[in-house]
């Protein structure tokens, strides 16, 4: 299949969404000399990058060279001139930002899902949903995953990526556009193990973030993370059942930096929440989407068929969704942890 696209001078690249991540990954891509045509939804924020080169509301110190970023806000334009297209938006948010395509619009292309959620209500991978609705074959889509943080891409502070396909020359091809001297990528042949790990880590993200704002201790969360890769491993053997090694860096590793790291915003999400903050007032308070809120509604919903033992994540349902006090629940989930 790789053979099909023609690699030419400068690779052409459309990047979906102005977020900290697609701000990471456009800064990753033009500065390694790919053509980047980045779409926004905000007039005002193309006009700032183009005037100033730098993006008004995300990753802000990050300087953009325009002879290889193209900021845009026509959709349409961005992706038919590209051969590799980037999702870089909130998955709640995904079928608003393609609306405005036609159903053949991707037809040949290579789409890559940087988004770690699913379509809230279907309780569908991206990928599937790109299957689905634009009838894009598993064989023309990535999925990228870290252990990575936009932050410290921004910083340019070594870091790693991996790549999950059902194609690895494609995912190699793209390793290829993302390595440089602070970034090393990989692929992996787990289209479907990758995007589930990078949703469910979410999940357990936000149950850190509630311990911590219980005032839960350190070796508390030690035993909690140690869980919840029994939870994924649990979990992934029932949806999607081939042998992988859980210990690589696309799966142990993103979750370890999710649930750890004060730049992730579902642990941060979730702090508040275990504050005492509703829902909202988190959510207005931060002014960022935290993908694990959404998704863990939609695992909820799938684990009904699947009837997988997640303890973890049933918690951070019912303390979301079914507004049962965290200091309640957490009392309840510390007795089936081990």
């Amino acid at each position: 299949m790789v053979n099909k696209i023609e690699r030419s001078v400068l690779e052409k690249i459309a990047v979906i969404g102005g977020g900290s991540w697609a701000s990471a990954l456009v800064k990753i891509l033009s500065e390694n000399k790919s053509q980047v045509h980045w779409w926004m939804r905000n007039e005002n924020d193309v006009q700032h990058l183009t005037n100033y080169r730098h993006n008004p509301r995300y990753l802000s110190g990050v300087t953009y060279d325009l002879n290889y970023v193209k900021p845009s806000t026509d959709l349409r334009t961005a992706v038919e001139v590209a051969d590799w297209v980037i999702l870089a938006v909130p998955a709640a948010f995904i079928q608003e930002a393609l609306s405005g395509l036609e159903k053949d619009a991707l037809n040949g292309k290579v789409l890559i899902s940087a988004i770690k959620g699913m379509i809230p209500k279907q309780n569908i991978l991206i990928t599937d949903y790109l299957g689905q609705q634009y009838g894009v074959p598993n064989s023309h889509q990535l999925v990228v995953a870290g252990p990575c943080h936009a932050e410290e891409v921004a910083m340019e502070k070594q870091s790693y990526l991996t790549i999950g396909s059902y194609d690895l020359a494609t995912a190699e091809r793209f390793c290829e556009l993302l390595r440089n001297r602070y970034v090393k990528a990989n692929p992996l042949e787990d289209l479907d193990g990758v995007e589930y790990c990078a949703v469910i880590k979410n999940i357990i993200a936000l149950a850190c973030g509630i311990a911590r704002g219980l005032n839960y201790g350190d070796n508390f969360q030690a035993v909690l993370v140690s869980n919840a890769m029994q939870e994924i491993e649990r979990f992934l053997h029932a949806a999607m059942p081939i042998h992988r090694d859980l210990n690589g860096s696309a799966y142990l590793g993103d979750l370890l930096v999710t649930a750890y790291s004060q730049f992730s915003r579902n642990r941060t999400f979730g702090n508040m929440i275990g504050h005492g903050y509703t829902v909202k007032s988190a959510q207005i308070e931060m002014n960022m989407v935290a993908e694990g809120y959404y998704a863990v509604q939609s695992i909820y919903e799938l684990n009904k068929k699947l009837k997988v033992n997640m303890p973890i994540t049933t918690a951070v349902y019912l303390i979301l969704y079914e507004r049962i006090a965290p200091a309640v629940e957490f009392e309840i989930l510390k007795e089936k942890l081990t």
